[in-house]
């Protein structure tokens, strides 16, 4: 059984762990540039499980072989964006699969308002059920 402490949004890998610590961080950037997959930086303040489009930062490293080039993007992000969050991608451009492979946040608000579930009754005495954010209650910029 997972456990969620803290009702943290839980996106993309490593995602029921405690935050992971630049050294690990670059050990997972390493293993993805073994692997031949380009690694980018995203962010927003829209977490919602289907916003899968977040905002670049920056542009894909598609040619960056050195870890410690991504993990300075990384850091850039956090310190232009410190109350979004951040989050690594590594796309396998390998024909057949033409995916992303890996993704995990790397930067978080302070405080992350969670989501609530709104019910809707529909025709024939059907229910729907939606997940929103109590961020987006906010305007964009305003979020955290």
């Amino acid at each position: 059984m997972m456990t969620n402490h803290g009702n943290r949004v839980t996106q993309g890998q490593f995602s029921f762990l405690p935050d992971l610590s630049d050294e690990q961080i670059t050990a997972q950037i390493k293993y993805a540039l073994k692997n031949g997959w380009a690694v980018n930086v995203e962010y927003t303040d829209d977490p919602h499980p289907r916003n899968t489009y977040w905002e670049m930062f920056g542009m894909p490293m598609f040619d960056l072989k050195d870890p410690a080039g991504i993990l300075m993007e990384i850091n850039h992000c956090r310190e232009t964006f410190p109350n979004h969050y951040v989050r690594v991608t590594a796309f396998d451009s390998t024909r057949g699969w033409e995916s992303p492979r890996m993704s995990f946040i790397v930067n978080r608000p302070d405080k992350e308002p969670g989501f609530r579930l709104v019910r809707e009754e529909r025709g024939g005495r059907s229910m729907g059920y939606t997940i929103a954010p109590y961020a987006a209650d906010r305007p964009e910029g305003e979020r955290y």
